[in-house]
């Protein structure tokens, strides 16, 4: 660590002397104008550029294919998903994800209340109600980040609109359908505003609903009619199924230079499956309310905010899914003989389990206008958390009491930063940051369902000490050079914190069944918790260049490097225990090459690396086709446990993306082909199962006509079948609860074809 901070040091003097001492040659002729945000007549530059931007007509362009808002973002250069949930995937940043993320609602911390991430902070709001979204995947500034190592996601509503000066009153809407052939997928959304000059008030409602979805190439899991399973279709894949609604109602006010906004929010999903999931959600009812305000000042800018955010969250065995198995299985008054067949008739009283999340919020950020070189933010973000996670009694041996998995689990953040940003020069721009934060977490006691599951582990639990508090520290040091109208680069070092979430920290069961609904990587794996954890500190280093035209408009080429060094890194080690109530922590657990294991999360070392690469260009202009424009991705990370050796758990292998789209008065068209290597560098701690390569092409196109907009396409065109690298062990049918072997030893598959149309209509 001393090494790392050392190297920090270093670095930032490096690169905070270059612009100092450097000359500007430039003519004011070749001067650049970096991209600006006007506060009082001076010129604000922000450093670095997000990774990409997507507003709302690049949102309404995806929101036609996916109900899911992480998929929006997969076409950004070393951006991939996590397998979840049909509309709860998880963005991974360049070998970081999903806490290790700092993903922000309209400038809510969002957490996820789910000991299998079923919830996470993406899944809260519809692809229909976004009116922005900003992604900053390499070195994130201080003033963006906090709690996490890799980048930031900030995700925006449709923002407010006003009437103008000569309007008495402006009303509008919006009404939107859309069908998707696999899945049998629909739903609808609608939105209103009601303004005046200084007040606004908006509606935005939508609800998708989805079977589950069918793999490509007539997929079928080997063994699964011999075993007298298939109550699904042969191709179908179980536990994808869906349906959620989201609700919202605003009000805002505006005078002169200053903007209040109160928003309040609702969420119900009364099903989703999941088929790298041992369990499938049967509730998830959310309650947000969110006050905002935005002013500009002789001085500068100050944005303050204040939310609460209250889940209630519910999983179980879904109907694709078994309990109980076996040829003479009779449990819960369920007799033997109906057992034998392993068919939907078969079920035990299940294994319900509940989680409660209050989630509360202070924000507030200062852009303070030094002179016409220098801008100073400085902010305080306070967050306090709490957390119930109970599995009520079922049957007989789930019994007579409530099994506490978290019990009054605490985790509280207070944070303060300052960053300076120093605009030298046309060529020379530079930010320097320093974040610190507190994070105090505690639990209560817990119990186990009955003394022969796992008391003797919540005795030691609770005698134990669980009050912890960290003081994590954040700087990043981060330039931009200008050469010339076309060239720009940028580089920075960083160290970034992040302390462990409440379920790394306080999961305490090593009963094997406890241990296998404890799990947020989708590899089927069971997973207890260790008091004894460290934050995770990442030393990050990243370098990026762009080629471009003039206006930055026509193409671009763009390239990214970058290594990120983590002390006490969260992985996993395999469990063991010489006692009696070790339960699933056996000798046998610690050499198994094959199937499920059980594992402990423990601070190890990691090295994380890559490089992105993304180009745009013309291909022809004005043309009687009208015009036609290329676009090409390539990411490659790697991901190692310097400790052990072994490869990290779900890191994307070599992928690509290329594009061609045409433009021709109302019609857009866009012919999608995607690329993924095979993925043979797996995590031997955890038996990841291997993925093979594949290519797949979608074929996609829009018409807008007046305040109408037509989008259609085919996904997957030739139906080619596939195992998504990041999609976790297939555990969507048949026997949910094996303890070591995989029911079907493969990935979740990914869809097969699909057609799609999505109608919107403005008025």
């Amino acid at each position: 660590m001393r090494k790392n901070k050392l190297a920090l040091a270093v670095a930032i003097a490096i690169t905070f002397a270059l612009p100092v001492h450097a000359q500007d040659k430039t003519t004011t002729e070749n001067a650049v104008e970096l991209d600006s945000v006007e506060v009082t007549g001076v010129r604000i530059a922000p450093l670095p550029q997000a990774e990409a931007t997507l507003d709302s007509s690049g949102i309404k362009a995806k929101s036609a294919a996916t109900s899911d808002t992480a998929q929006l973002l997969e076409d950004i250069p070393g951006l991939s998903l996590y397998g979840n949930g049909g509309v709860s995937s998880l963005p991974v940043m360049r070998g970081f994800a999903d806490d290790r993320l700092r993903i922000q609602v309209d400038g809510i911390d969002l957490i996820s209340a789910c000991a299998n991430h079923m919830n996470p902070p993406l899944s809260y709001i519809d692809p229909s109600s976004i009116g922005r979204i900003e992604v900053f995947a390499g070195i994130t500034p201080v003033s963006l980040g906090g709690d996490s190592l890799g980048g930031t996601i900030m995700v925006e509503s449709v923002a407010p609109e006003f009437a103008e000066n000569n309007e008495a009153m402006r009303s509008k809407g919006s009404a939107g359908l859309f069908y998707r052939s696999n899945g049998n997928a629909y739903g609808a959304n609608v939105s209103a505003l009601f303004a005046g000059e200084n007040f606004s008030f908006t509606y935005n409602g939508s609800t998708a609903h989805s079977d589950n979805y069918r793999a490509g190439d007539d997929f079928k899991p080997a063994g699964l009619a011999a075993a007298g399973r298939e109550w699904l279709d042969g191709d179908e894949v179980g536990s994808s199924y869906y349906k959620s609604t989201n609700q919202s109602i605003g009000l805002a006010f505006r005078q002169d230079n200053h903007l209040f906004e109160l928003k309040y929010g609702q969420q119900d999903i009364p099903r989703q499956g999941f088929p790298n999931q041992r369990m499938d959600m049967t509730r998830n009812d959310s309650k947000q309310l969110n006050l905002r305000y935005k002013g500009v000042f002789a001085w500068g800018a100050l944005e303050a905010g204040a939310y609460r955010e209250d889940t209630r969250h519910s999983m179980q065995f879904g109907d694709d899914k078994l309990f109980w198995y076996g040829p003479t299985a009779a449990q819960d008054g369920q007799p033997g003989p109906t057992c034998a067949t392993m068919g939907p008739t078969c079920y035990a009283a299940g294994m319900p389990m509940d989680t409660e999340g209050k989630n509360t919020g202070v924000h507030l950020k200062a852009n303070i206008t030094l002179s016409e070189r220098d801008l100073l933010r400085i902010g305080t973000d306070i967050q306090q958390y709490r957390l119930d996670d109970y599995w009520l009694p079922s049957g007989r041996m789930m019994a007579p009491n409530t099994f506490w998995n978290i019990r009054d689990g605490e985790r509280d953040r207070l944070a303060a930063f300052a960053e300076w940003e120093a605009n030298w020069n046309t060529r020379w721009l530079t930010q320097l940051g320093i974040r610190f934060e507190n994070v105090s977490m505690d639990a209560g006691p817990v119990q186990s369902y009955n003394p022969m599951f796992s008391q003797p582990d919540a005795n030691a639990f609770n005698a134990a000490d669980r009050s912890r508090n960290d003081g994590n520290l954040d700087m990043t040091a981060l330039s931009r050079f200008t050469p010339s109208a076309t060239q720009t680069f940028e580089f920075g070092i960083a160290q970034k914190t992040r302390s462990p979430n409440l379920y790394e920290r306080y999961a305490w069961s090593t009963h094997g069944m406890a241990m296998r609904m404890v799990n947020f990587a989708g590899d089927g794996n069971g997973y207890v918790g260790n008091l004894a954890l460290k934050p995770e500190t990442a030393t990050s280093l990243s370098l990026n260049a762009d080629w471009h035209d003039a206006g930055n408009k026509r193409w671009n080429l763009h390239a990214s490097a970058y290594v990120n060094e983590i002390d006490d890194y969260i992985d996993a080690e395999r469990c063991f225990s010489a006692t009696p109530f070790g339960m699933a922590c056996t000798a046998d657990n610690l050499t198994r090459q094959t199937g499920f294991v059980y594992l402990q999360f423990v601070n190890q070392s990691a090295r994380i690396y890559g490089f992105d690469l993304s180009a745009k260009f013309p291909i022809a202009e004005n043309s009687r086709f009208g015009s036609l424009s290329g676009k090409a991705i390539v990411s490659y990370s790697h991901g190692e446990n310097e400790t052990t050796g072994d490869n990290l758990y779900n890191i994307m292998p070599l992928n690509a993306e290329f594009v061609i789209e045409q433009k021709h008065g109302a019609w857009t068209h866009r012919l999608e082909a995607e690329f993924v290597s095979a993925k043979n560098e797996v995590s031997a701690v955890r038996n990841e199962v291997e993925t093979a390569g594949y290519a797949i092409a979608h074929l996609r196109g829009s018409y807008e006509w007046k305040k109408l907009r037509l989008d259609f396409g085919i996904e997957n065109i030739f139906d080619r079948f596939y195992t998504h690298p990041l999609g976790g062990a297939y555990l969507g049918q048949g026997k949910t609860m094996p303890g070591t072997d995989v029911p079907w030893g493969l990935s979740v598959p990914g869809k097969g074809r699909s057609l799609y149309t999505g109608l919107n209509f403005e008025f």
